[in-house]
């Protein structure tokens, strides 16, 4: 990739493939990522997928803070997501201290978990037909959006980052009513995605835009360490809440929505499933939440200071698996707290599926991938 380069004009003259850079800043990246690639007229003969430039030390962070302090870190790498990235930290805590929630958090939890799941892929389910021409779809998906981010506000203050789990459970219970006006907002999106699910899952130029491009077949999606979504669109039936699941995820029937052809079309046809099963899921647990009386937190010191030791927790996050190594020497900061992110391993991917692609194509596939930069980078 270093290796200089002159590109040929005019007949007769002898030709090289160009390289070309996508990003840092580019209109057609999320954010601040850059592809180094190398390009044959306009055909990808090779893809480098430079990350970094968003670093922020989070994990060295982690490591002077407290665990109070470190929600508000955790909650940020992966903006779309974030109650579920808290949720991940305050799980391995919980775990290594041997703290056993209430019930009703539990239930509550696992309430704005699949919230923030479809908060999340109502995001893409709008952002990606935009890049690809497409801008309606953006304007229905942030319609119901906002019924979802303002029960969210309600029960925690926060519309993005929501600081609401702690060690022990939840900061503090929900309003009075909250569940049925949460049922409300629920019942609400579920009719607004009738238009969406219209508009773009037999589109005839969505389709052409997506179908058949970008493949990623299950044996490379292993092999990349590729979760959630884009993994299940490829056929890897995997999916932490069933498999291995925490909080009370055991008690449940998760649905989990896969799909074979591994193409663009695929991957964003999951997630637009997903928001449905996540719907149902919702609805369970707040129903479950009504019934439940009682604390949402566990009483703790002021300054918590879990017995030394170390434990691994992952979680099924709305991008993919999250993990959360916790290492402590019985001090009130992690003595280390390693993250695997969803969107760190999915994006390695991109070496392989940008190969053979045409350069328009190639912002289609980069979309499909459904990655937070913040998240890759950490």
């Amino acid at each position: 990739m270093s290796e200089q380069l002159t590109v040929g004009v005019g007949a007769g003259t002898e030709t090289a493939d160009m390289v070309l850079n996508i990003g840092p800043q580019h209109p057609s990246t999320h954010g601040v990522l850059r592809l180094l690639l190398r390009v044959d007229g306009e055909r990808v003969t090779e893809c480098e997928p430079i990350v970094g430039y968003m670093h922020r030390g989070a994990e060295k962070l982690y490591e002077v803070r407290d665990f109070r302090q470190i929600m508000l870190l955790a909650n940020r790498h992966d903006w779309l997501s974030a109650f579920s990235s808290e949720l991940g930290v305050a799980l391995a805590a919980e775990r290594l201290a041997g703290i056993e929630v209430p019930d009703r958090a539990v239930w509550l939890r696992m309430a704005l978990a699949e919230m923030n799941r479809i908060l999340n892929h109502l995001m893409f389910l709008g952002s990606y037909p935009l890049e690809i021409g497409a801008i309606t779809p953006m304007f229905y998906a942030f319609t119901e959006r906002e019924r979802l981010q303002a029960v969210m506000e309600e029960a925690s203050g926060g519309r993005i980052h929501y600081m609401y789990n702690c060690v022990g459970g939840l900061k503090q219970d929900v309003p009075d009513g909250w569940e049925d006006r949460a049922r409300r907002a629920v019942d609400e999106v579920e009719t607004g995605m009738v238009r969406l699910d219209k508009l773009l899952r037999h589109n005839e130029i969505f389709a052409a835009r997506t179908k058949g491009i970008g493949v990623l077949d299950a044996a490379t999606a292993a092999a990349f360490g590729v979760t959630g979504p884009v993994a299940r669109a490829s056929g890897l039936d995997f999916d932490l809440r069933r498999d291995e699941p925490y909080l009370a995820y055991g008690e449940l029937r998760v649905p989990v929505v896969t799909r074979t052809e591994g193409d663009c079309h695929a991957r964003f046809l999951c997630l637009l499933d997903q928001v449905a099963a996540s719907i149902e899921l919702t609805r369970f647990c707040l129903g479950r939440a009504v019934v439940t009386p009682g604390p949402v937190n566990t009483k703790l010191p002021k300054i918590f200071k879990p017995p030394a030791g170390e434990t691994y927790v992952w979680t099924e996050n709305p991008l993919g698996a999250n993990g959360y190594y916790l290492v402590s020497r019985g001090e009130k900061t992690p003595y280390r707290l390693k993250l695997r992110t969803a969107s760190y391993a999915n994006v390695q991917a991109l070496a392989t599926l940008m190969t053979g692609c045409l350069i328009p194509d190639m912002i289609a596939i980069l979309g499909s991938m459904f990655f937070v930069v913040g998240d890759i980078d950490k």
